[in-house]
């Protein structure tokens, strides 16, 4: 497969996907660290975006209990999209081109039509999980204190409270599963090539039904990382989320021939 876009390729066979090993998640996490080192200034700028964006959920919605939880797990609903510059920068590093972070924006444009449907999608998902937060803690708790502590402490001290956490919690999840199921390879594959964003979520859900195991493997690190980055402060996502966005350029170029 070629380093640069491909021409269009609507109505001709989707991409083919690869099986690979269980381990190849670690092989893609350092493949990432490595274009991190060879473009920190770019990459880095990425992070303290995502950073910046956590603080300020942080400072305007913390005394709002469950709209801080909901605009925080909703950001990241459509980081994979938001990630899109970093995917750029390891593809043309794969070229043997350097970024800057300005440069890396404007991947975007060789199919912006297609990457903007995807993120209006992204948008009604991250939307539609705000409305259905927000219903389930009217119905079922709405005694609950708004600010963040009271609610968490509500929430898992209180018995009255638990099936709240359990269908917030299976809710979300499924939400979660779904949005990384059709985007675990389809942006990298609509900035790399000219296709349709159906045929880029299909060939995602391909992707995963593929190779399972390793897609929780690479699931649960995602998510681990990103819980670290939380804990602190968001501030280690100026690593992590960098480190994040191009690994997932080499598990789209090792998963998609």
């Amino acid at each position: 497969m070629g380093l640069e876009p491909t021409p269009p390729d609507r109505g001709h066979a989707p991409p083919k996907v690869r099986s690979v090993s269980v381990g190849r998640p670690f092989v893609w996490l350092a493949a990432g660290w490595r274009d991190l080192r060879a473009n920190p200034i770019a990459s880095l700028a990425y992070g303290l975006l995502f950073a910046i964006a956590g603080d300020l959920i942080t400072i305007f919605a913390w005394r709002n209990g469950h709209l801080f939880i909901v605009a925080t797990s909703g950001f990241f609903l459509i980081a994979p999209l938001l990630a899109g510059g970093l995917y750029e920068i390891s593809r043309r590093l794969e070229a043997g081109q350097s970024s800057t972070f300005f440069v890396s924006l404007a991947g975007g444009r060789r199919n912006s039509v297609e990457l903007a449907k995807l993120g209006l999608l992204l948008g009604v998902i991250g939307f539609a999980w705000e409305r259905i937060s927000t219903m389930l803690f009217a119905f079922l708790a709405p005694n609950i204190a708004p600010d963040l502590l009271a609610l968490l402490a509500e929430v898992h001290l209180s018995t009255d409270h638990r099936d709240l956490l359990l269908i917030w919690i299976l809710t979300g999840g499924t939400l979660a599963l779904m949005v990384f199921a059709i985007t675990v390879v389809s942006v990298p594959l609509l900035l790399d090539r000219k296709t349709d964003f159906i045929t880029a979520m299909r060939t995602s859900l391909r992707t995963v039904d593929a190779n399972v195991l390793v897609m929780i493997l690479w699931g649960a690190i995602v998510v681990t990382l990103t819980a670290i980055g939380f804990l602190t402060l968001f501030f280690g996502l100026i690593v992590l989320m960098p480190l994040i966005g191009h690994a997932s350029w080499h598990a789209y170029r090792d998963l998609v021939e």
